[in-house]
């Protein structure tokens, strides 16, 4: 083996091992999607794609990153806090989940959304209904921004 390809090795063997401690760095902090992980790691190691794309293989394969496991998790925490399913489907579409991981994810949860709309409706404005058509809009639109749908709100007044 001649100097240059030895060198070579070297160099392509320690840009992988300094891709992969960037993107454990990453995924210790809080679960990263492949394509969020991929842009993190494209602004960090420019034209290094093709190290980039065979480090997160390996790191899937390992099981260090899973868009599944994002996308239940992202789902319980935006649930617990308050946010309906449209808000959280459209925020996992911005992290480069796919559809079938967004569709795995909302049809193994068990939450009611019904419940959560309930439950978010009487933490922010109490147990009186609204008093006027105009107050009925105001908080439906709230609830909107939530992200619940029409027809939920529609139930709930």
């Amino acid at each position: 083996m001649s100097t240059t390809s030895r060198q070579s090795l070297v160099s392509s063997e320690s840009e992988s091992q300094r891709i992969r401690s960037a993107a454990m760095d990453l995924l210790a902090r809080r679960e990263h999607s492949q394509g969020e992980l991929l842009q993190k790691l494209l602004r960090r190691f420019p034209a290094r794609q093709a190290f980039i794309d065979d480090e997160i293989a390996v790191l899937r394969g390992e099981g260090l990153q899973s868009d599944a496991r994002l996308a239940e998790s992202f789902l319980r925490s935006r649930a617990g806090s308050g946010q309906g399913p449209l808000k959280i489907r459209s925020e996992m579409k911005r992290k480069g989940l796919s559809d079938a991981v967004i569709a795995d994810a909302f049809g193994g949860c068990s939450v009611d959304w019904f419940e959560r709309l309930d439950a978010v409706a009487r933490r922010k404005f109490g147990d009186n209904p609204p008093a006027s058509a105009r107050e009925r809009a105001k908080r439906g639109r709230f609830l909107q921004q939530r992200g619940f749908s029409y027809e939920e709100i529609g139930t709930l007044y």
